[in-house]
């Protein structure tokens, strides 16, 4: 296959442990042919969707070189991955719809961007009510105080963050809180999701990946430091790999087939406990560390050979 990567600057990525990396690693093993590219190097010139992209090649397990830059016809690609990182601002928007009509040119799309611009990470867990802990969606201070009020320890997050960026925990009697809410907010001007706390979050934040409909058999638990609220990898949780629970496997395999008629092909469901906190749709990492730690195990996974194996598949 020819595969193009939207990605963000290669120098920004850690090649130790990007997610993007290893399936382009597992790729190129499998004899496939790498090019990568930026938001910005797409274009329509009147109305044909263009995109300036060059050829990726692994030097070593941690080196690379790419070729020129020329400008080619998506539809040249037998796949087109997105895995631009949040945040999901306007140009991430803008992204979506010049993905959206290279793909009504023919292009193949992963994830599809209208289900991408339409499946927010945080609200796209109201499709799953059955699973997910008590919440609301606002931007007044007296709906949030008075949610606190009823559940005594809360967790208020903005709707378009990653990595636990802007991730707040309040209890009652905070003196942190109404600053906290104004910051948040925006003084009333920007909507926010607000959670019951789980207290299981000790135990980790769990990533359970889906590939085409499909969960992997093991998630990642993303533990929080001493001290933090957040489990996020990028906040200084530790990530240890472990069987999904019967609870997990009922999510995933509930939520799966939605995600694949929706065209989203990778995703990674945020799971606390027994509840779905997020469904992340953008760019859902943890491969690394699940093959890593599975590697010695008696069933093994290699997420990111499972990923290319899975896009093999459907272009067959």
């Amino acid at each position: 296959m020819k595969l193009l990567f939207i990605l963000d600057p290669l120098a920004s990525l850690k090649s130790y442990k990007d997610t993007s990396l290893a399936i382009m690693r597992a790729a190129q093993a499998r004899g496939h042919t790498l090019y990568v590219c930026e938001q910005h190097d797409w274009h329509l010139q009147r109305d044909t969707v263009k995109v300036d992209a060059q050829t990726f090649v692994f030097t070593e397990d941690s080196h690379w070189k790419t070729g020129d830059k020329t400008t080619q016809a998506p539809h040249s690609f037998d796949a087109v991955l997105m895995r631009k990182d949040p945040p999901f601002d306007n140009e991430y928007l803008y992204s979506t719809y010049l993905l959206e009509l290279a793909q009504q040119q023919g292009a193949r799309i992963i994830n599809d961007p209208a289900s991408i611009r339409g499946w927010n990470e945080k609200l796209s867990v109201t499709r799953f009510a059955q699973f997910t802990p008590p919440f609301i969606v606002t931007s007044k201070q007296e709906k949030i105080l008075a949610f606190l009020a009823e559940h005594d320890d809360i967790i208020v997050k903005p709707l378009d963050g990653m990595g636990g960026s802007g991730i707040f925990r309040l209890r009652k009697n905070d003196p942190n809180t109404y600053a906290i809410l104004e910051t948040l907010t925006r003084f009333e001007q920007q909507t926010i999701m607000v959670q019951r706390y789980i207290s299981e979050i000790n135990k980790g934040d769990k990533r359970i990946l889906i590939i085409n409909g499909e969960p992997l058999p093991y998630a990642l638990a993303r533990i929080p430091k001493t001290g933090e609220t957040r489990g996020n990898l990028a906040a200084g949780g530790k990530g240890v790999a472990q069987p999904l629970s019967a609870r997990d496997l009922e999510i995933a395999t509930t939520v799966g087939p939605t995600l694949k008629q929706h065209g989203l092909f990778l995703v990674g469901l945020d799971v606390i406990g027994d509840y779905l906190t997020e469904v992340n749709v953008t760019s859902p990492t943890g491969m690394v560390e699940i093959a890593a730690q599975s590697a010695g195990w008696d069933l093994p996974c290699d997420p990111a050979m499972v990923m290319v194996q899975a896009l093999e598949k459907q272009s067959s």
